[in-house]
């Protein structure tokens, strides 16, 4: 009878592998992992090349030495981003965490000064709010053993990163379908860079709703920007002052239906005798503006509560889908009505 051989034991690399590796003294290697500021960045690299190629991961069961979870914002001065702050920060006063913010207007810097600092503090965990999963950057974080959740990425998730985001093609879907059950047939949209991800999945949302209509899509009605109030106003002020202009807009963010707004008012257009216009997103404020807008309701706040939850499960080693998609539901207001057309 034929006896199998033990498996050989799995061979992890050591600190000291990366000292090698790197051509420098295990002190500094230490160093970088922890975050400290006194190296040089031409040595940092190199280090963080070596624990790339090696595979290194700091030992234990997590890397946290401090009481707190970080969260990295593009801006905190917007309705957007205070609902995905309150998710977070209720699950951090429910379990007495505390919640450090950082405003990041460019996310390439995520990966710089920022993450040294982020590092050096030990945190239990990071939320990156619209941000690029980068391989290095997942990596330098799973390194030190710090979980990192990205909420609402801009592109895929990579490796065994962990996201969480709204199911934003069947948002586009349902504000498109929306609109064409009221009877438009003429829909314009204005989405956000067509390399960020939702983007991406909300105009497709849209092109399927058109599709399985039997509406062709127009080009001439597609305007891709920024999720800006001021692109808003723009591409508005662009389909609206056309040769033929268009029935509805469905404007993929709240900010860019605020510029629609704007951009209609300017042009003496009645929302919604004369333009149907659609959100997505659902701010506080959407409720407010004159008329209440028909939106897309983004559940931001349990996107950012999830996120937390996710860190705090993966510290109390718990199983965990690594990649949540939640829900979003069309909420109608008064933005919308059935073309004129139909209504003479």
């Amino acid at each position: 009878m034929l006896k199998s051989k033990p498996s050989a034991k799995v061979k992890y690399p050591k600190l000291t592998d990366v000292s090698k590796e790197a051509g420098v003294s295990a002190a500094t290697v230490s160093k970088v992992i922890n975050g400290k500021s006194d190296v040089a960045e031409e040595t940092r690299e190199r280090v963080e090349k070596a624990i790339e190629k090696l595979g290194y991961s700091r030992s234990g069961k997590t890397g946290a030495s401090s009481n707190l979870i970080e969260m990295a914002l593009q801006h905190l001065d917007n309705p957007w981003t205070l609902n995905l702050l309150d998710g977070a920060a209720k699950v951090a006063s429910e379990r007495g965490i505390r919640l450090v913010l950082s405003e990041i207007d460019d996310p390439g810097l995520l990966s710089t000064t920022w993450l040294d600092e982020v590092l050096a503090r030990r945190p239990l965990g990071a939320i990156l709010i619209f941000s690029n999963p980068s391989l290095s950057l997942a990596r330098r974080f799973a390194s030190r053993r710090i979980p990192a959740v990205f909420v609402d990425p801009w592109g895929n998730p990579v490796l065994d990163t962990m996201s969480v985001q709204s199911d934003n093609w069947s948002g586009g879907l349902f504000a498109t379908r929306h609109l064409i059950d009221l009877g438009h047939r003429h829909i314009a949209t204005i989405t956000g860079p067509d390399s960020v991800m939702c983007s991406i999945a909300r105009f497709d949302g849209y092109r399927n709703a058109m599709s399985e209509a039997g509406l062709a899509v127009d080009p001439s009605l597609i305007r891709h920007g920024q999720f800006s109030v001021e692109d808003g106003e723009r591409f508005g002020m662009e389909l609206l002052s056309s040769h033929n202009p268009p029935s509805a807009i469905f404007a993929q963010s709240d900010f860019l239906a605020m510029g629609v707004y704007k951009a209609a008012k300017r042009l003496g257009i009645r929302i919604p005798e004369d333009l149907s216009v659609v959100g997505f997103d659902d701010i506080q404020t959407a409720a407010f503006m004159g008329p209440a807008l028909t939106t897309v309701h983004q559940p931001l706040v349990e996107m950012a509560a999830r996120a937390a939850h996710m860190i705090l499960d993966v510290r109390a080693q718990k199983t965990i889908d690594h990649r949540v998609i939640l829900p979003n539901s069309l909420v109608i207001r008064e933005s919308t009505c059935p073309p004129t057309t139909l209504r003479s």
